[in-house]
């Protein structure tokens, strides 16, 4: 059984309670307009500092969360160790440094700090490379002392890999993670092992379905609240309220043999991953609140048959798809609303197509490096029904190499570069019917067809790969593509 304490070091100088209080809700609850009152709902709060739950998170899309938590910690006495973790989910759009300092200055004012203990980013499309100016930026500011630690949000493993590669020190990685959605579970773990990042793990409890109240009961027709709509969407995916219920039912069997609740038997199983630093439950300002129960969490542990019996009941499951975040970047799109219309009104191509000078009924698109005008080419031309994509390397803006020295962070970026052509020119990554892969060193050849494989392992287009005397530059990888539209 892992010694699983009640408190954790995400990173020098920032000692964090395991179970983080989410103020998700508050954006629920301010819907139609409505806004808390911040003076009341932080007195709710201040009933969690004083029963140990010290550690907040929050969104600069929560509503009024960053408020509510600044007038928290305005009132906190002196060496009161209150933290305060917030998120920023710009649009897709230009990162400049101006951008990035403004949107990081308004959480600073929002939450009356000069310091944020935790700035976490979130990104909608890894097409559009601008992702990575913002996270540099961050990390300017946090070298500057605005921020304490740099985390992300619904990173994939390949991106996370790819972030540190580029040089940001990340010490976390929010993402949903539950006895439903295993996902963080593969290979978000492994990269987190190697690289000494730990997990957030939000969803813990599925919005509330984790819990005995539903333990039985009919499938729900009508759900009220953004959280468990989104959930439920997780519980179609795995097979169903059927398959949901074989679940809840083992997790169940384990909470009676422990004496706690089946609520703690789905945090505990969390708690117990090597990776994760602590899960995220939901803080409740309005409703009922359940802190005695969960603190129930430290006092017991999983043993083997415990591990059996929940893997008993998650082979009658569907896998959710693809890596975590991914149900914010493609189809399906596991949110409340089955799409991101509750997030962003669209998400624009990172590249506008232009016609060709010379022949006009075809159009090409320019990724902006200085390569391109030099020596005459486009990054991809389509024509008719087919689109072609020059060789690409991991060069980002004019002439920024991208994760040297790391073949699979190179291609990962390579990769989203090519895709973002594609996409301008209107295909997508199921039009790809070949792939060419050049590179500098054949070792290099399993860490670059893993990545190849995440983005094409069900596509399956034609692929070569090949090893090279040299690359242009001071590349290890460099990729062309083909696709074809229906």
């Amino acid at each position: 059984m892992p010694d699983v304490p009640d408190r954790i070091d995400l990173t020098e100088g920032l000692n964090i309670s395991r179970l983080v209080c989410g103020l998700w809700q508050v954006a629920d609850l301010e819907r139609g307009g409505k806004t808390l009152d911040p003076v009341e709902a932080a007195t709710r709060l201040q009933a969690y500092v004083d029963a140990g739950f010290d550690t907040f998170d929050m969104a600069d899309h929560y509503g009024s969360a960053e408020v509510i938590t600044g007038e928290l910690t305005s009132r906190a006495a002196p060496g009161t160790p209150i933290r305060a973790f917030t998120k920023w989910c710009p649009e897709p759009g230009p990162m400049t440094p101006e951008i990035v300092r403004a949107g990081i200055q308004d959480r600073l004012t929002r939450l009356r700090t000069d310091r944020i203990d935790l700035l976490q980013f979130h990104w909608w499309s890894f097409e559009d490379p601008r992702w990575l100016d913002a996270l540099i930026e961050i990390e300017k500011l946090r070298q500057e002392g605005l921020i304490g630690a740099i985390g992300v949000t619904n990173f994939d493993a390949a991106h996370l890999d790819l972030a540190l590669s580029e040089g940001i020190r990340i010490v976390s990685n929010q993402v949903s993670f539950s006895l439903v959605d295993r996902r963080a579970a593969g290979p978000l773990s492994e990269v987190c092992a190697r690289r000494g990042v730990k997990l957030l793990a939000y969803g813990t409890l599925c919005g509330g379905f984790l819990s005995s109240r539903w333990l039985g009961q009919p499938e729900p027709q009508e759900i009220a609240d953004w959280s468990r709509s989104k959930y439920k969407r997780f519980i179609d995916t795995i097979g169903g309220w059927q398959v949901f219920q074989g679940i809840l039912s083992a997790a169940d069997g384990i909470a009676k043999r422990h004496g706690v609740s089946l609520s703690n038997v789905a945090s505990r199983w969390v708690l117990e991953h090597d990776a994760v630093a602590a899960t995220i439950i939901g803080a409740r300002i309005t409703e009922s609140e359940h802190r005695g129960d969960n603190l129930n969490v430290f006092n017991f542990g999983l043993s083997p048959q415990d591990h059996a019996e929940l893997n008993a009941a998650f082979a009658a499951a569907a896998p959710i798809p693809g890596d975590c975040g991914d149900e914010y970047r493609k189809p399906p799109f596991l949110t409340a609303t089955g799409d991101l219309s509750d997030h962003l009104d669209k998400i624009p191509p990172v590249h506008e197509p232009q016609p060709m000078p010379a022949r006009p009924e075809r159009m090409r698109v320019s990724s902006g490096s200085k390569w391109e005008p030099l020596a005459g080419y486009s990054r991809a031309v389509r024509k008719g029904k087919r689109i072609l994509v020059s060789g690409t390397t991991a060069t980002h803006g004019q002439d920024h190499i991208v994760a040297p020295g790391d073949a699979a962070g190179q291609t990962t970026y390579v990769l989203d570069k090519i895709l973002a052509a594609i996409t301008a020119l209107g295909g997508r990554a199921e039009d790809v019917i070949r792939t060419r892969i050049y590179l500098a060193d054949i070792n290099d050849t399993m860490a670059v067809s893993a990545i190849h494989g995440r983005y094409f392992g069900e596509i399956r287009p034609a692929n070569t790969l090949l090893e090279i005397s040299r690359l242009a530059g001071d590349y290890l990888v460099e990729i062309e593509a083909e696709a074809e539209l229906d």
